[in-house]
């Protein structure tokens, strides 16, 4: 079974290879990412993230769910000494560098309690997969119909943080600026919750987030820094 829609401003892409698999299996999966567009989008008015940043609800009307992502930005600004920030002078709340990953790895997680054992769902370029081994590209940060490395995963997830989709579109909370040092970092972690997060704070803090991403438990990477060297993890699961 396979299924791609538009979804938060990027394509989900679906595969399902368990033989019992039907357009249904997939419904729960969309209409997840769907509920997560409408509720925690800093760019619709009526969201809940928007609706906390005009100041029309406390922190004890918040849902859980927009508790438990505040609660992980957060941590991650602390371990980053605030390179990751979802709340930078003179813009709005916007927690889409934590929710993106969080959300796709909730609608995994709802595969996989379904009994669904063997699948890789792909959103916007960062990968959660079960059931593998997956083959999973690493995109070249300068040429688009190139990669610089392909890797094998069987249960877990890779996201990559770089420029060449959306520009200088990561900042470091600490200056307010385009993060620079890296052309594009990519992290393999058990969640994509975790390899998303990693990857767009390593980006932030800039040369020195590759050594600090890869400290971090269960996590393997792979960059390419501004004066296009690369940088790699000794774990990290390169394909034979």
């Amino acid at each position: 079974m396979r299924r791609v829609e538009q979804v938060m401003g990027f394509p989900v892409s679906l595969r399902i290879d368990d033989e019992s698999a039907s357009e249904k299996t997939a419904d729960p999966v969309f209409a997840w990412l769907r509920e997560v567009d409408a509720r925690f989008s800093p760019f619709r008015a009526d969201s809940e993230v928007s609706r906390l940043d005009r100041g029309e609800l406390t922190p004890h009307e918040l849902s859980p769910e927009l508790t438990e992502v505040l609660g992980l930005c957060e941590e991650y600004r602390i371990a980053t000494g605030g390179a990751f920030d979802v709340r930078l002078p003179g813009r709005g709340l916007d927690p889409c560098a934590m929710v993106k990953g969080w959300s796709v790895q909730r609608a995994a997680n709802l595969l996989s309690s379904r009994g669904t054992s063997r699948f890789c769902l792909n959103a916007g370029g960062d990968v959660v997969a079960a059931g593998g081994p997956w083959r999973v590209g690493v995109r070249h940060p300068e040429r688009a119909d190139r990669l610089c490395t392909v890797l094998a995963i069987t249960d877990g997830a890779v996201a990559t943080s770089a420029r060449y989709e959306r520009g200088d579109h990561i900042l470091d909370g600490r200056t307010g600026r385009p993060a620079t040092g890296l052309l594009s970092v990519t992290v393999v972690a058990p969640s994509l919750t975790e390899a998303d997060a990693t990857a767009t704070a390593a980006f932030a803090m800039g040369a020195e987030g590759v050594e600090w991403a890869a400290s971090r438990e269960g996590c393997e990477v792979f960059a390419v820094d501004a004066e296009r060297r690369v940088l790699r993890t000794a774990g990290l699961p390169v394909a034979g």
